[in-house]
């Protein structure tokens, strides 16, 4: 499937020196089918080492005791030649064998051919690295796809998101057609998420059936992997925690509870599991902060969050496949509104967590704020200039509601540049709030760099 990080791949093959590339993210968001093709498509020759499957050639890495003999071991375990200059070693979980990233320095010194380094879970995993290569390793973030990739697969021409990327920067209406089209397919997305074989199975039989069973499958890797990696005193409440995100998400504040957990009372007792959870990838934590104006980071409050899914299709997928008719049609309500039908539910936390997940993707450290006086706003995010935008995320009919964002727009000492409403409707200004459909969150970037 098109991916947009085969740009930050080519980027880094054309713009390094001697750099090699970690990608990192979780777990079956695509990141080998990717350089596969990366490989494929860019080099003579490709070398790839697959550490969790191939047990001879993981014990022969991991008895390598110099860089020299990691390169002899990987020359005789290559199925192919490797040519100097045309030539990428593509060393995939590479948390199985972590003293190949130590290496990895006086490999790319070398200059004889290119790596990439791939694994999951590499957020812990990689942490008690002897020698992290600083200056010889590029770092690329990937996640599930986001909307956009989305409506890639499912075959929309790129013309269709140009003419909306217009509309989102010239704040006029989307034409109904195309309106009409991105509305219906952003509701699938929240039924799908962006794990690339959800999506292809999607695709292909165009029902929830399968996405369903696969969805499942992925929270089960998921809960095995903090089996196999975690910490085995902390294990089980790493699990609960992940087991509550979509109950979490369903109350009114999307807030987390940390006293809903056993025997919990206060964040210090279960900081490092969710921290755990976030550097695994698989979860996205939002932290409030003090106040509502830059820089956010030195306002963070850690002992407040929100925590979402990393892939909104597993969050959908936890909840009954009947109450999730009304994604369809965006037809939820949201907090303070009642249903006419008793198969309506509250999808507040399902488009806050896609809103997250595309922030997130698209470079920016997503916030929130309450306070007393003004209430709460969904999302704070930071631009790379400094200017700070208010995003409040509605599913419901009544959006054009936001005392919150009423308040902190005329509040003393508050440094909010630009306020938005996302919503089930077309763009539209009114005073200060900037109505957008929620399905142009998408179109909101920050410059991403290699690191």
């Amino acid at each position: 499937m098109r991916r947009k990080a085969y740009d930050d791949l080519l980027a880094w093959k054309n713009g390094k020196t001697k750099q090699a590339l970690l990608v990192t993210g979780a777990r079956q968001i695509g990141k080998t089918y990717l350089i596969r093709e990366f490989g494929g498509g860019e080099y003579d020759h490709v070398a790839e080492f697959n550490l969790a499957t191939d047990d001879v050639t993981r014990e022969s890495f991991l008895a390598a005791r110099s860089a020299d003999d990691l390169a002899l071991r990987i020359s005789i375990a290559a199925d192919g030649p490797l040519v100097p200059g045309h030539t990428l070693v593509f060393i995939d979980e590479v948390q199985e064998c972590p003293n190949v990233v130590t290496y990895i320095k006086t490999l790319v010194d070398r200059g004889e051919y290119d790596y990439v380094l791939s694994g999951s879970l590499l957020g812990v995993e990689l942490e008690n690295v002897r020698s992290y290569p600083v200056g010889y390793m590029s770092e690329l973030m990937m996640f599930p796809m986001d909307f956009e990739e989305f409506c890639w697969a499912t075959g929309l021409a790129d013309q269709a998101f140009a003419m909306a990327r217009d509309c989102f920067e010239r704040q006029t209406p989307v034409p109904d057609f195309l309106h009409e089209r991105l509305s219906a397919l952003f509701h699938r997305y929240l039924l799908t998420g962006g794990m690339p074989d959800v999506v292809a199975a999607f695709v292909r039989d165009n029902a929830v059936d399968n996405v369903r069973t696969l969805q499942a499958d992925i929270r089960r890797f998921y809960n095995r992997d903090i089996t196999q990696y975690a910490p085995r005193d902390r294990r089980l409440v790493i699990q609960e925690i992940y087991r509550m995100i979509p109950g979490q998400l369903n109350n009114p504040t999307r807030r987390f509870k940390v006293g809903d957990i056993a025997d919990v009372q206060r964040f210090s007792q279960v900081q490092d599991e969710f921290l755990w959870l976030s550097r695994a990838n698989v979860a996205l934590p939002v932290y409030n902060v003090d106040e509502p104006k830059g820089p956010l980071r030195a306002a963070e409050e850690r002992r407040l969050l929100k925590l979402f899914y990393s892939d909104v299709g597993l969050l959908t997928g936890t909840y009954e496949k009947r109450s999730t008719l009304g994604i369809l049609d965006g037809l939820g309500t949201q907090s303070g509104e009642t249903s006419s039908s008793h198969d309506r539910m509250n999808f507040g936390g399902v488009y806050e967590n896609v809103v997250a997940q595309e922030l997130v993707a698209h470079g920016f450290a997503p916030y929130y704020f309450t306070g007393k006086k003004v209430g709460e706003l969904d999302f704070l995010i930071e631009d790379a200039d400094g200017r700070i935008r208010a995003l409040e995320i509605k599913s419901g009919s009544r959006f054009r509601s936001h005392a919150a964002l009423d308040k902190a727009l005329v509040a003393p000492g508050y440094g909010i540049d630009e306020a938005i409403v996302f919503a089930e409707t077309n763009v539209e200004r009114d005073g200060k709030v900037l109505y957008l459909p929620v399905y142009m969150v998408s179109l909101l970037h920050r410059t991403r760099q290699l690191v």
